[in-house]
């Protein structure tokens, strides 16, 4: 685990939040985008303000608990702008009672059985980056108290089976990790989410994680091959198999059961030979609809490009892509086999026939001995600005402005209908709960069948009804979403923030079905309360 210290109340690294001089020349570039008067930095609560504990850990967990106010600070909230707003004023009122570190799974197993024995909640903790309220112990009623179940000791490559590629690691590897680990072997996961410096693997397994590859292996579910997990009632661990027809998938269960069904431990996951060659372009239409239609070819072309994200105008100025009111398409092709130029211009000659135009020319990387890259580009712009994006929403906060992320996913047909329909609810709830504001769109993944959009809305928050203000916002995004045929969430996973959505989407005989294993497997209903199935 990294020394740097993270933020208690904000996204990551705590020395990365910019002092008040920095925050304030910001705020004169975001006041005017806004409409909102000046805008004046302030700083977070000196010290968070937690409940006394209602436990304490028994003497036979001693070793592995703290009950250290910054530990249980540190776990109670992830970093959605619920959780931002409210840290950062110092409220941590949902604190967990105290943190279990394991270092094993008979050390999981102990604190698990302690936990339903005395009838305490346990939530699992990989990295803290929900951002849907899935690891706050907001538990209701009936408990004892709740422990925060940190996975991060248990961070192991532990077996490469290279002749499979597989590879065993355990549930709480970070990705930097895994990763470096993988790497001494020449071998890669390829799954970066943006939370990918502070999120786990079992993080990923738990809420269906979507990752790098825009197309063909987009989520976790695609590279997990076997899972471990600890439950109340045993252990449930899968076979390893490439596929199987053998009945209802076992690992379905343990893919974004979100920490309600048991504790997942370990996985076998698919893992592949380190890219050698890459192709990177950005191609810029004319408006977004006319990149719409590019990517819907691009996508049901066979090409499978490995990134092929689409920002609108406002997407592409807010990130400093471009300022010339273009949108967007960032482009991307690699292998570990062969090079990649014949797929980029394939894709290019598609997006041409468009209107598309790569002003900057097609970028080609080979990691052999004399290969060199062409750098910058608005594809690099996009980049960095991607990686920075959350250390930016600490920022927003601390200048009372409103800026949160939704995205959905639904069938092309339906797309045009659903975005509209979107923008208006989101334009018109600004307008009427802000006073303005900005919303903006891009596609982060693409299937043959749809696209998944990802929506970025910012506005001026009054001080002091920031949550209240926020789940105006969540409401309008979401019911227009649910009322339009997308998915409550296409890669966040569904928390306690989705609950009310998700109880709709989902089939009725299918809610009782996932009652009734959560009753089989956690009796007691310990793990996560709250989340996915009722209390």
């Amino acid at each position: 685990m990294s020394t740097r210290a993270t933020s208690i109340w904000g996204w990551g690294y705590a020395d990365k939040f910019p002092d008040t001089e920095a925050r304030r020349a910001l705020a004169e570039q975001v006041s005017p985008l806004l409409g909102s008067p000046p805008l004046e930095p302030r700083e977070p609560a000196a010290s968070p303000r937690l409940p006394p504990p209602r436990i304490a850990p028994p003497e036979s967990l001693a070793e592995l608990c703290s009950a250290e106010d910054s530990d249980r600070a540190a776990h109670t909230y992830g970093k959605g702008y619920g959780d931002l707003v409210r840290g950062f004023h110092g409220d941590f009122s949902p604190a967990p009672d105290f943190v279990a570190r394991p270092r094993t799974e008979d050390d999981v197993r102990a604190v698990m059985e302690w936990c339903a024995n005395h009838h305490v909640a346990l939530i699992p903790f990989g990295g803290g980056t929900s951002v849907v309220r899935g690891v706050e112990a907001a538990i209701g009623q009936g408990f004892h108290g709740a422990v925060s179940l940190d996975m991060r000791r248990m961070d192991r490559v532990v077996e490469v089976d290279p002749v499979s590629r597989a590879a065993r690691i355990q549930a709480g590897a970070t990705g930097p990790v895994l990763e470096a680990q993988l790497a001494a072997q020449g071998l890669t996961l390829r799954h970066f989410p943006q939370s990918f410096e502070f999120s786990t693997l079992g993080g990923w397994i738990a809420t269906r994680a979507g990752g790098h590859f825009a197309t063909l292996y987009t989520h976790i579910d695609d590279l997990v091959q076997s899972t471990r997990m600890l439950t109340p009632r045993g252990l449930y661990e899968t076979r390893r198999l490439p596929a199987s027809g053998a009945g209802p998938a076992p690992d379905r269960l343990v893919l974004g059961s979100e920490g309600t069904l048991g504790v997942i431990t370990e996985a076998w996951v698919r893992v592949q030979a380190r890219p050698r060659f890459r192709a990177s372009a950005s191609v810029h239409f004319p408006n977004f609809a006319t990149g719409v239609r590019a990517v819907r070819e691009l996508s049901q072309s066979g090409l499978h490009p490995s990134n092929c994200r689409l920002l609108d105008e406002q997407e592409s100025f807010l990130n400093g892509v471009t300022g010339d009111g273009s949108s967007v398409l960032v482009l991307a092709f690699e292998s570990a086999d062969h090079p990649q130029q014949a797929k980029m211009e394939r894709a290019l000659a598609l997006t041409a026939s468009h209107g598309g135009e790569c002003r900057e020319g097609a970028r080609y990387r080979s990691d052999e001995p004399g290969a060199h890259a062409r750098p910058g580009g608005a594809a690099e712009s996009w980049r960095s600005a991607f990686i920075e994006a959350p250390y930016l929403q600490n920022v927003m906060v601390s200048l009372g402005v409103i800026a949160d992320t939704f995205e959905t996913a639904c069938t092309w047909d339906r797309f045009d209908a659903l975005h509209g329909a979107i923008l208006e609810s989101v334009r018109g709830a600004l307008a009427r709960i802000c006073g303005g504001g900005l919303v903006s769109c891009r596609f982060t993944h693409v299937y043959p069948d749809g696209p998944a959009p990802y929506y970025t809305f910012i506005g001026p928050a009054r001080r002091g009804g920031e949550w209240e203000q926020w789940m105006a916002l969540v409401h309008a995004a979401r019911d227009a979403v649910s009322a339009h045929g997308g998915t409550i969430t296409h890669h966040h996973a569904v928390g306690r923030l989705h609950r009310p959505w998700y109880d709709r989407e989902r089939p009725e005989p299918f809610a009782l079905a996932l009652k009734a294993v959560k009753q089989a497997l956690d009796p007691r209903g310990i793990l996560n309360p709250g989340v996915l199935v009722g209390p």
